[in-house]
């Protein structure tokens, strides 16, 4: 297929590199245009704009920061909609709010676009093997044509339901993450601060019904003090205020996710929203009057 993509940041790089891998002809777009140099040293062709990349393909996708830049891609002056050909699919992979990813694509269709809110989970390693966990909203239709492209990117693929449902999905991965960083984090300090080596505690816990893949990925680089971002601390802030949002808008208590919200606003209020955000661990131990 003729793929267009557009952001190619810690996710969205590697994975334009694995479509361009599949064989795909890619058309891609970033703001910075030393972003665009590997994909074009693999094979890729620059576009000028959102909308010369959407006049160029078949299936377009973004993954950006947040709502106001999909909605500039999408939308904006120089923006898909304005150069789409007609029947273009549009597939986001940012992580947004549903309610916006529902207005975003309302606006699309009146422009002939055919969109999917498509989130990912897996972090850059998952991007970098293609092994990406990928839950769409949208069409069967659009979700069957950008299929082969999903493919390309991820191993777990499951159209969730209509338009805002692949954010909604997304946002229920984000609470427990979240909550389960933040719970690892939790053990493995109170482990050590009790004078027990951590490491022989996560041992024992993988063991059991305390076993997760937060525990044994994300508990092993807490061990090793690895805070290199993969998924950046200020990232999930974000994605936690997306959780608190709709669950503002639907009139719904969700205590863990709000006291994990705040643990999250206290990493970047305290100048780690750059590390990864399993140095959430750092935080507890300044809290606990340990050493970071």
């Amino acid at each position: 297929m003729k793929l267009g993509f557009i952001g190619l940041g810690i996710m969205g790089r590697p994975m334009a590199l694995n479509l361009l891998g599949a064989g795909h002809e890619l058309t891609v777009w970033a703001r910075r245009a030393e972003s665009m140099q590997p994909l074009l040293d693999a094979g890729a062709r620059a576009a000028d704009s959102p909308a010369g990349v959407a006049g160029a393909v078949d299936l377009l996708i973004s993954i950006v920061a947040d709502a106001p830049d999909v909605e500039q891609v999408m939308l904006g002056e120089q923006g898909v909609a304005s150069a789409a050909r007609a029947g273009l699919v549009a597939v986001d992979m940012s992580t947004i709010r549903p309610a916006a990813a529902r207005d975003i694509g309302a606006r699309l269709r009146e422009q002939a676009v055919d969109f999917l809110d498509a989130p990912v989970s897996g972090g850059e390693v998952g991007a970098i093997a293609g092994s990406l966990s990928i839950m769409v909203g949208g069409s069967v239709a659009a979700f069957e044509t950008a299929r082969p492209a999903f493919e390309c990117m991820g191993k777990n693929i499951v159209h969730v339901g209509d338009a805002g449902a692949g954010q909604v999905a997304k946002a229920a991965n984000q609470i427990i993450t979240g909550a389960g960083v933040l719970t690892v984090a939790e053990a493995l300090n109170f482990a050590a601060r009790s004078g027990v080596d951590p490491a022989k505690v996560r041992e024992a816990l993988l063991g059991g019904f305390a076993y997760s893949k937060i525990l044994e990925n994300h508990g092993q680089r807490m061990l090793d003090r690895n805070f290199k971002p993969g998924f950046k601390s200020w990232m999930h802030q974000k994605d936690m205020n997306i959780v608190m949002q709709s669950a503002h808008e639907l009139g719904m208590c969700l205590p863990v996710a709000a006291a994990t919200a705040q643990m999250y606003n206290a990493m970047v209020g305290s100048g780690l929203g750059e590390e990864d955000s399993v140095a959430i661990l750092k935080l507890l131990e300044r809290l606990s009057g340990g050493e970071d």
